[in-house]
């Protein structure tokens, strides 16, 4: 009976022994990869207002993309794609600003493609007749871009993330030249 008893005890413990091994050792292989910043670079075009209907707007900015890898890349707006904001005071990231990406985009590994990323937000698109259309407009553009220094798109499925940098001083020239 007792040579049960030390038989039972000895498996309890190896089962124990090697439930931990496996943990430690299981839990390491599966560590989080850092963010690759460079995988995927972007230079900013351009931008476009556009009026969606009477009450609201979007804002496309408009980038060149580069794949600096051998793999080729698909971007597209899902679960494990997120943008936000990095802003000017500090560099901290925010979410309180919605941006998507205008379409799925497939980026060859070594190559090139251009894609645009939009920021809708309610606008009561001012009558052409109006005399601060204009100005209107440039306010409009201002609040959305003023405290932003980039976009970043964080893909946890392939741990890349990518900032979309504002060359917000053309855009505010552009805009204000239209007046």
């Amino acid at each position: 009976m007792r040579g049960n008893k030390l038989l039972f005890l000895g498996f309890l413990f190896a089962l124990g022994a090697s439930s931990l091994a496996f943990y430690l050792f299981a839990s390491a292989g599966h560590r989080v990869r850092p963010w690759n910043s460079t995988a995927i670079t972007a230079s900013f075009l351009g931008a476009q207002l556009r009026e969606i209907d009477s009450e609201n707007a979007t804002l496309f900015l408009a980038y060149e993309l580069q794949n600096r890898t051998d793999s080729d890349y698909r971007l597209a707006d899902g679960p494990a794609t997120f943008f936000m904001s990095r802003l000017k005071e500090n560099g901290s990231l925010s979410s309180q600003e919605q941006v998507r990406l205008s379409f799925p985009t497939f980026l060859p590994a070594r190559q090139r493609a251009r894609i645009a990323l939009e920021i809708p937000r309610p606008f009561g698109w001012p009558g052409e007749n109006d005399p601060l259309f204009q100005e209107k407009l440039k306010t409009f553009v201002n609040q959305r871009i003023v405290d932003v220094e980039a976009f970043v798109m964080f893909d946890q499925t392939d741990r890349f993330q990518i900032e979309f940098p504002g060359s917000w001083q053309e855009l505010k020239s552009t805009v204000a030249a239209a007046k």
